[in-house]
């Protein structure tokens, strides 16, 4: 069985000087839904920092609105998606070299 940690927005808010209504936007365009840890504190799985760090690069270092956000979290995924497609394809094509 899986150990899961998580970390409190409350905490996350703190160490990273960032205001809680950031987490309310990220919910409201579904990029982020943390798991309720009581009923007044959530939090996020500690596995999806360096996606939330990736987040907070864009909207708060390069002044990207939420729905900008998003749309650049979709093209990087896509890219590497598309990376790791190409790969395979190489791999594939160096067997009949």
């Amino acid at each position: 069985m899986e150990n899961k940690k998580y970390i409190s927005i409350h905490k996350l808010c703190e160490y990273y000087e960032i205001p809680e209504s950031f987490f309310t936007e990220l919910r409201e365009t579904g990029l982020l839904q943390p798991p309720v840890i009581d009923e007044n504190e959530q939090a996020i799985d500690e596995d999806y920092l360096s996606d939330l760090e990736k987040m907070m690069r864009l909207h708060f270092d390069l002044d990207i609105n939420m729905p900008g956000v998003e749309t650049v979290l979709h093209l990087l995924n896509r890219i590497e998606e598309l990376e790791n497609e190409l790969n395979q394809l190489k791999k594939q094509l160096r067997i009949y070299q």
